[in-house]
């Protein structure tokens, strides 16, 4: 690796930003799911020996660099963040099958793939169990980024983020007691294995712990101030300080920050934050989030391409096959007795358990002395990178086959409405500006104007009638209008101040007011 100083990696770090912006603005702008986009690209970059960018793909594959990044800087924003916005209301609803997928069903993923590793891949007993526990590990941003655009069930979103939340505390447990203590409690037998119970519980009830007091404490915190930076701020020491406090007490630091988030976003919102505060923060978090997802995938892309995969296409291809057939017993097994999960459901749960950035992180951060350890990345990046572009790109005709956007026919046809409306309405605006430049009279474009407007009066009648067959799209549309109108009413009360017409204490009375409501069409 270069010899690199603070300046030089400021340079790369912005370097990749701006890369990791660019394509997620392409994929957003062609509604395509940008985490897949940036693996895609970022793999091509790495295959494609530009000189110029040498220095910054070095830098960031470098195993120690990705795993700090990935696990210390960027996994507990992102986890916070998803956990700040999940309301507790919507966990107990659907905590059945969110446990017993992230519970049963990850702990059986657990066990079919180290079992079936040992017989079917030659790894030794603690190399399987590693490889079971990274590839346990689900990723739902690729699905959830597929999810908005196309109306799918709430629930059902609710459902996969809630497994992956909790799913990933708990493959980070047994990977570390797979990889370093699981040959000492095999080696010591019964005692062993209470030893390793004990460990499991001891770790994952440490991190519930810290993680619920200090939310409590934060929550409690937003209750003396009324000011959303100084608030914004004690959220990103909760999310980082409960994740580095639970660490360097061997605890959970996923678990704790997944629960601090749940309290302070949930309890901490209740008692404490106005609406304002809410608003912004969730802004906030959702600015961060963006940023570290689309450099965590873009840096997924460069790292797989440093895999040396001559000679091991055997193996990856039974790799792929044991991770999909644990992850098919894991979720039909798990949500068997429970009644209220469409089977169309347990088939998008089973497809959309993708493997992500925790999974490349986890293995690159195992010692290089470990046994296995180069076969094991071989087939953990090559599952990542089949989960993400395979399964990621199908998981949108596999919806569609299943059923499961039923609605998608109708957004399409009112948004094609939508498009033909603005050419029309483009068209006649265009006539009567020309008109008026060129001296064409009324005899000549009137024809013309009355012949769009015809058309755009059909159009009208059309969306009536498809508003009526399906009123979710009108009271889609009717938030989005509130939303414009409740901008401009905060924009006039701006403007209304900053003329000396109202006096500062009323603003602040009625932008609050206004805020409250667009955080009621947010939760909506």
């Amino acid at each position: 690796m270069h010899e690199l100083d603070l300046h030089h990696i400021f340079e790369l770090g912005l370097i990749l930003i701006m890369i990791a912006a660019g394509i997620t603005a392409i994929a957003k702008k062609f509604d395509r799911p940008y985490p897949i986009a940036l693996v895609i690209v970022g793999a091509i970059i790495g295959l494609a020996n530009i000189s110029i960018l040498e220095p910054l793909i070095d830098f960031i594959t470098e195993g120690e660099i990705f795993n700090f990044v990935i696990i210390t800087l960027f996994l507990p924003a992102l986890l916070g963040e998803a956990a700040l916005k999940l309301p507790f209301s919507h966990l107990n609803e659907n905590k059945t099958p969110i446990m017993a997928l992230a519970f049963g069903g990850t702990f059986l993923s657990f066990l079919i793939i180290g079992f079936l590793s040992i017989w079917l891949l030659d790894f030794s007993i603690p190399a399987a169990f590693v490889f079971a526990a990274i590839m346990s590990a689900t990723d739902p941003v690729s699905v959830l980024s597929i999810f908005k655009g196309l109306g799918v069930n709430k629930r059902l979103a609710t459902i996969i983020e809630g497994e992956s939340l909790f799913n990933d505390g708990l493959a980070v447990v047994l990977f570390k007691i797979s990889a370093f203590s699981l040959v000492t409690y095999m080696e010591l037998g019964f005692e062993g294995v209470g030893l390793g119970v004990w460990e499991f519980f001891k770790v994952i009830s440490l991190g519930l712990l810290i993680g619920g007091a200090l939310g409590y404490g934060f929550s409690q915190l937003t209750k003396y101030f009324d000011d959303y930076p100084l608030e914004i701020i004690f959220s990103i020491i909760l999310f980082y300080g409960s994740f580095l406090l639970a660490e360097s007490f061997h605890a959970s630091g996923v678990i704790a920050v997944v629960v601090a988030a749940l309290v302070f976003g949930n309890y901490g919102g209740k008692i404490g934050m106005s609406p304002t505060t809410k608003l912004n923060i969730n802004n906030f978090w959702d600015v961060t989030a963006l940023l570290a997802n689309s450099l965590v995938f873009l840096m997924v892309g460069l790292e797989i391409t440093r895999i040396n995969v001559t000679d091991k296409w055997g193996l990856i291809f039974l790799a792929i096959i044991i991770v999909l057939i644990a992850r098919s017993l894991a979720v039909y097994t798990s949500l068997f007795a429970i009644k209220n999960i469409p089977t169309a459901w347990k088939h998008i749960f089973n497809w959309g358990g993708l493997k992500g950035s925790l999974s490349i992180a986890l293995v690159l951060s195992l010692p290089r002395d470990f046994e296995g350890r180069e076969d094991i990345l071989i087939v953990a990046f090559s599952v990542v990178l089949f989960s993400l572009v395979i399964q990621g790109l199908s998981i949108k005709q596999l919806l569609n086959w299943l059923g499961v956007t039923k609605q998608e026919e109708s957004y399409k046809e009112y948004r094609a409405m939508i498009a033909r409306g603005h050419q029309y309405e483009t068209a006649i605006a265009e006539i009567n500006k020309m008109k008026k430049r060129l001296f064409i009279t009324d005899a000549v474009s009137s024809e013309l104007v009355v012949e769009y407007e015809q058309r755009l009066n059909e159009l009208h009648e059309e969306m009536d009638r498809l508003l009526q067959n399906h009123p979710e799209l009108k009271q889609e549309q009717q938030v989005v209008l509130q939303k414009y109108s409740l901008y401009a009413q905060h924009e006039s009360i701006d403007l209304l101040l900053k003329n000396d017409v109202i006096p500062s204490d009323i603003a602040e009375q009625e932008k609050e007011k206004i805020t409250e409501k667009l955080v009621e069409l947010e939760k909506e």
